[in-house]
């Protein structure tokens, strides 16, 4: 019996059609809008054909899913292997297809060559999410090395002219940039062995006219916490192509006969509802298949992290003192950060030893622990198990367990080494040591997990270059301590968010989005992280008065207002806080407890909005009620803000509308909110009214934000 030649995948909202025939390379014929179940996918194909055209091939080379070089694809390839520089053009044709409900995996060979690859599609039919990932056996008689592979070559539709990239710097990550699609090539290369702070590997594709909330987009996103490149490329006949995969080292990835590499995951989300239909698949997906069950269950703890507190000053009468404070504020997690095992008073020394430091703790943590506890609070810790200094007793006697790439001297950076986690020596005493530390104190819950440098000569104790196998030993190391422990959470930090992406958080509960606690950055910053990653994964703390990043001074209101939007926390002095921030502190953390299942579990908006300002919202799924943060960035140039429009909202349903945050505003001039009650008893409107008349923001000053609730009566 001849099988099918076209596969097709529905989720609630989208279709992708596959073309596959035996002993043809696979390709991608559509991507898009949900079409009917008895849609005729050949004539699809047809419609799409290559017309007539001069000053190119008779035959139209198609984009196959990995553009291999025995396509005759020009463009650039998404396979380069090679046997010492032959064998190098591939030509994969299916051999075979299976496919389920929710699942297409195709096999293709190339016996010339002794290649096996396999595509696997996976569609999530409630969030439209697909997973793509692929595989490539060498099954030829000589190593095989592999330069570049990406995970899938995807055909861009001719309707997206434009794209979203993510960009920024320590302190700054998730800058958005929109640029139209260049003719040539956009490429986004990331070798800092960690997914960055500046190369972010996402990618949104879409129309001149897409926007928050309408239009059509195609979000993706690569699922690795190492090297990664992500490339568009507009061909000299306008299609466009791209890719997504591992960056590789030269000579990193060689594959000896009979072994198998397998890419990450790369998850991708089309939409026609705009870039909020998109984020709100990718949330949806985390929630259903990446949150751990046991931290689904109850809610997202408010935390004290003692960091921009006292730093490296540890004193267990300033942190008894903190925790009396922090519990007297609402606090329900308290976090002991860097400098509490041996001979840590400063950032040259220490890493590699983790024991506790019994100069500092003389009956080591569990005097602390049992105060934290005792307070109805939490406990958890700082490691960063990666790295080492040259001043410890791991690095004296180990000195050959650390990256690099001898004889070239290492780059100095933060004083500190990175540990070969491909060595199982080196593997084995670091996990040891996290466990032991864990078993003392089995009270711990959380685990601060922290990595501050790049892998500037990621070289393994082979002599070979190793972010791969350093990315992937990192993944089993937190998967043998939660096997073990299974009811500690961790949290990913890399100097803020140089570690965030979805293959880190199948292994982690929360990301620490930046290192930046400035409110008027984090606000971009936050909105940014949100394009891919839910609410209740973003690490937002309150900062201190003075921001110890950019010197800002800012409100206690915005700090809180703005926390208030993700996984709220504290990091500052609190001895240092005058009553009256401590009691607005205690106020928006009540705010927040009251509100956190509908911030975590709720979907999250963003509106279209002018530079000055920053409009987001979340709303129930039942569109019982909602929140939503306006915050004003800088001086706006009218004599009025603009018209605040609560979108997302039930048209027919009636709405209580009212401040919920601060209660007091800021201004000098006379405002309505009160003259109508929405600074107390709220504004009675229905749905189609505030989100298609809105209401009209009151004079605000700059560096200043109001939070609104929207109750259905």
């Amino acid at each position: 019996m001849t099988q099918p030649a076209y596969f097709v995948l529905n989720g609630a909202r989208s279709t992708l059609i596959l073309k596959a025939e035996i002993g043809t390379s696979p390709s991608l014929v559509y991507w898009g809008e949900r079409l009917r179940d008895d849609t005729d996918a050949q004539s699809i194909d047809m419609l799409r054909a290559r017309q007539g055209a001069r000053g190119v091939a008779s035959l139209e080379v198609p984009i196959s899913l990995s553009c291999e070089p025995g396509t005759g694809y020009l463009g650039p390839s998404g396979l380069e292997a090679h046997r010492a520089g032959q064998s190098w053009a591939a030509l994969l044709r299916t051999t075979d297809v299976t496919q389920t409900e929710t699942m297409i995996s195709l096999t293709g060979a190339d016996d010339h060559h002794g290649l096996t690859i396999r595509h696997t599609f996976t569609i999530d039919p409630h969030s439209d999410v697909v997973v793509m990932n692929t595989s490539l056996e060498n099954h030829g008689e000589q190593p095989l090395t592999l330069d570049w592979m990406a995970v899938m070559c995807i055909p861009v539709q001719r309707e997206f002219t434009e794209m979203v990239s993510f960009s920024g710097r320590w302190a700054s990550e998730f800058e958005t940039d929109r640029s139209p699609i260049p003719s040539g090539g956009f490429v986004v290369e990331n070798r800092r062995g960690r997914t960055s702070h500046d190369r972010f590997p996402g990618l949104i594709l879409c129309t001149a006219q897409t926007q928050e909330r309408r239009g059509i987009c195609l979000g993706l996103h690569l699922g690795w916490s190492g090297n990664h490149r992500m490339r568009v490329d507009l061909l000299a006949d306008g299609r466009a192509v791209v890719q997504a995969g591992e960056y590789f080292f030269p000579g990193e990835m060689h594959l000896a006969p009979g072994e198998t590499y397998d890419t990450p995951d790369l998850f991708a989300q089309f939409s026609a509802t705009g870039f909020n239909g998109m984020s709100a698949g990718f949330h949806d997906y985390y929630h259903t298949h990446m949150r751990d069950p046991h931290v689904a269950a109850r809610p997202r703890p408010v935390h004290y992290n003692t960091w921009e507190g006292i730093y490296f000053d540890h004193d267990m009468e300033t942190l008894s003192t903190l925790v009396d404070r922090a519990a007297d504020l609402g606090v329900e997690r308290f976090v002991l950060d860097d400098g509490w095992f041996r001979g840590r008073r400063h950032d040259a020394a220490g890493l590699g030893d983790w024991v506790v430091d019994k100069t500092v703790y003389p009956d080591g943590l569990q005097p602390l622990i049992d105060q934290v506890n005792g307070r109805g609070m939490a406990f958890g810790l700082w490691v960063e198990p990666e790295m080492v200094n040259k001043d410890s007793d791991f690095f004296r006697a180990h000195p050959d367990w650390i990256l690099g790439a001898e004889p070239t001297p290492h780059v100095p950076f933060r004083n500190q080494f990175v540990v070969d986690l491909g060595n199982p020596d080196a593997f084995a005493n670091i996990f040891n040591q996290i466990d032991a530390i864990l078993c003392e104190y089995p009270k711990i819950d959380y685990l601060k997990w922290d990595m501050n440098r790049d892998l500037s000569h990621p070289g393994g104790h082979d002599g070979a270059a190793s972010v791969h196998r350093q990315t992937r030993a990192l993944y089993a190391l937190i998967a043998k301590l939660r096997n073990k422990h299974s009811g500690v959470e961790i949290e990913s930090c890399s100097s803020g968010g140089a570690r965030a992406d979805f293959g880190i958080l199948q292994h982690t509960d929360r990301i620490w989005t930046s290192d930046s606690n400035d409110a008027l950055d984090r606000q971009l910053i936050q909105r940014g992280a949100s394009y891919f990653f839910p609410l209740c994964v973003l690490g937002a703390h309150v900062g201190p008065r003075d921001c110890h990043v950019t010197g800002r001074h800012l409100s206690m209101k915005l700090r809180a207002a703005t926390a208030l939007f993700g996984h709220m926390g504290v990091e500052a002095d609190l001895l240092e806080m005058d009553e009256e921030d401590c009691a607005a502190l205690k106020e928006a953390i009540a705010l927040y407890k009251n509100n956190r299942e509908l911030i975590h579990e709720g979907q999250f908006i963003r509106v279209d909005d002018a530079p000055w300002q920053n409009t987001v919202g979340v709303i129930a799924k039942d569109g019982s009620r909602a929140l939503y943060s306006c915050a004003i960035l800088q001086s706006i140039p009218h004599v009025l803000p603009g018209v605040m429009k609560f979108h997302g909202l039930d048209p027919d349903r009636v709405y209580l509308l009212k401040v919920a945050w601060p209660t007091e505003v800021e201004t000098p001039y006379q405002i309505h909110l009160e003259t109508y009650g929405m600074l107390h008893e709220g504004l009675e409107a229905r749905g189609d009214i505030l989100k298609r008349v809105g209401l009209q923001l009151p004079l605000m000053m700059p560096e200043s934000c109001l939070l609104f609730e929207v109750n259905a009566i």
